[in-house]
């Protein structure tokens, strides 16, 4: 039997992201999911990409991968790295 967090269920993450994204504490009130999406999106990538290494001992490569995967999210790397740890946390549960 594989481990399903080699395998997210990436809608099943994106529902869940897109549910409760408003009650974290670091999104304001009027921000969009559009921007947190990718992310979310982000750290659930870079998980499976950093398998067995903690999100501390990766954020500078993922803060230098971030410009390149964000899309259209505004978010700058620092108001990007909570979503992306917290999705990142959430593959560890």
């Amino acid at each position: 039997m594989h481990d399903t967090r080699d395998y997210p269920d990436t809608a099943l993450e994106e529902t869940y992201w897109r549910d409760n994204f408003r009650s974290r504490p670091y999104v304001d009130a009027d921000a969009s999911y559009d921007d947190f999406g990718p992310a979310y999106t982000y750290g659930v990538d870079s998980y499976g990409r950093y398998k067995g290494q903690r999100f501390e001992d990766v954020e500078s490569d993922l803060s230098g991968g971030w410009e390149k995967f964000k899309g259209t999210s505004k978010l700058t790397w620092e108001h990007a790295k909570n979503a992306v740890r917290d999705a990142w946390n959430r593959m560890t549960k």
